[in-house]
C-alpha cells in the first residue's frame, strides 16, 4: 500500500513538473532546508513532497556499512518511486550511510589502502547504480567507541583520508559529498565529536551537517534537547573552522518522554506525538525560558513522567543564533516528525538576537 501511494504521488509530481509558471508569477522561495527521511515513518515521503518548495536535499536513511565492501540496505531502500518522485519535485537525493563497525574496525579499514579503496569504490558504485545525487555519511559508532585519545586520533586521520578520496571520486562525477557529525566545542567537557576534524571536513565536503540535538538524551535526566546557548557554543567552534555557507545545523523535531527518577531509556516521541500527548493529558504549554524548549509533566500508572521536545516556537529562537553566525543551512531530523507550524518558521527571514548568547555549562 505504501509503495502504491508513493507511486501515485510521484505521478502527480510529474504532472506538476510539466506546468510552466504563469507570466509575471513571483519567483519561488529559495530552498533552504535539507531533511532526513526515516524509512520507518510511512508518511515521510509524502511530507517531503508537501514541502518540496523548501527542501533542496532529502537523505533517505537507507544504508549501513557493515564491511569495507558491504552496505546493508534497510527496509524500503532503493525504492525507485521515492527517488524518482523526489527528483521530479526538484529535490536532490543523497541517501544516508551509517556504520556499525566501531572505532577500531574503522581505523583498521581506513589505514589499509586496499580496504579503503574498496570501501570508496563500494560507496561510489552505490551512487552510480541508483542515480543518486551524492551521499551523506553518518558514521557515528566510530566516534562513540573511540575510548582513548590514541584511537580517536587513528579514526580522525583515517576518516580524513577516506573523505578526501571519496569526495574526489564523487566530485569527478558531479555528485555531492556530505557528512553528519557530532557537535564540537572548544570546551573539552562539551566536545562530543573528537574524531571529526572540522577544518579538514570543511575543506573536503560540500556540506557539514552538525547534529544539534540530544543535549539531554534518552539516558540522561530530563532536560532540553538543545538550547540557544549550546548552539552559540557549537557554531563559534564550527565557523572558526568551516565556511558558514557549508554548515547545516541539524534541528530536532522530536523529544524524550522520561519516567522521573528512573534511569531506564526514555521513550521517543516525535514533535507531533509529544504535542498530541500534552493535549490529551491536559498539561499546560510551557516554554523553558533558557533553552526555548517546550516541556510538560503528566502521571501514568501512578508514576510521574516528564517530556521535553522541540516545536516551531522554540526552533525560531534557535534559528536566530544561526543568523548571528551567518549560517543559513538547516537539516531536519526528521521528516514526518515535525508539527506543521515548523515549515513557516523555517521559511521566515532570520533575525539574530541583539546580544551574544553565552554557553551555560550548567545544562549538562
Amino acid at each position: 500500500m505504501i509503495r502504491r501511494r508513493a507511486a501515485a504521488l510521484a505521478a502527480a509530481g510529474a504532472l506538476v513538473g510539466l506546468l510552466l509558471p504563469a507570466a509575471g508569477a513571483a519567483e519561488p522561495p529559495a530552498r533552504t532546508v535539507s531533511a532526513w527521511l526515516p524509512y520507518w515513518e510511512p508518511g515521510a515521503y509524502r511530507d517531503a513532497l508537501a514541502h518540496a518548495d523548501q527542501l533542496h536535499t532529502v537523505s533517505p536513511f537507507w544504508y549501513e556499512t557493515t564491511a569495507a565492501d558491504r552496505l546493508t540496505a534497510h527496509p524500503g531502500a532503493e525504492d525507485r518511486a521515492v527517488t524518482d518522485g523526489l527528483h521530479r519535485a526538484g529535490i536532490k537525493v543523497l541517501p544516508t550511510v551509517t556504520e556499525s563497525l566501531g572505532a577500531e574496525a574503522v581505523a583498521r579499514l581506513t589505514e589499509d589502502p586496499k580496504a579503503r579503496a574498496l570501501h570508496v569504490t563500494t560507496l561510489v558504485r552505490l551512487v552510480t547504480d541508483h542515480s543518486y545525487d551524492g551521499l551523506d555519511l553518518d558514521y557515528e559508532k566510530m566516534n562513540e567507541t573511540a575510548t582513548t585519545p590514541a584511537l580517536a586520533e587513528r579514526v580522525r586521520t583515517g576518516f580524513n583520508t577516506l573523505t578526501t578520496e571519496l569526495c574526489a571520486r564523487l566530485h569527478a562525477l558531479h555528485k555531492e559529498c556530505v557528512a553528519a557529525v557530532f557537535p564540537r566545542s572548544a570546551a573539552k567537557e562539551r566536545d562530543e565529536g573528537p574524531v571529526y576534524d572540522y577544518a579538514h571536513l570543511g575543506r573536503t565536503l560540500d556540506r557539514l551537517r552538525i547534529m544539534g540535538y540530544n543535549l539531554h538524551n534518552a539516558l540522561d535526566p530530563p532536560g532540553p534537547l538543545s538550547s540557544p546557548a549550546w548552539y552559540d557554543d557549537i557554531l563559534r567552534y564550527a565557523t572558526a573552522r568551516v565556511p558558514a555557507e557549508k554548515i547545516e545545523m541539524g534541528l530536532p523535531a522530536y523529544g524524550w518522554d522520561h519516567r522521573v527518577g528512573d534511569p531506564a531509556r526514555a521513550t521517543h516521541r516525535t514533535a507531533r506525538e509529544a504535542e498530541a500527548l500534552r493535549r490529551r493529558v491536559g498539561a499546560p504549554y510551557a516554554l523553558d525560558p533558557e533553552s526555548r524548549t517546550p516541556h510538560f509533566t503528566y502521571t501514568e500508572a501512578g508514576r510521574q513522567r516528564e517530556v521535553w521536545y522541540q516545536d516551531a516556537q522554540g526552533t525560531a529562537a534557535h534559528l536566530a543564533v544561526l543568523a548571528r553566525h551567518h549560517v543559513t543551512g538547516t537539516a531536519l531530523w526528521a521528516l514526518d516528525f515535525e508539527e506543521p507550524g515548523l515549515w513557516p518558521v523555517l521559511a521566515a527571514p532570520r533575525q539574530p538576537p541583539p546580544e551574544p548568547v553565552r554557553a551555560n555549562m550548567s545544562t549538562r
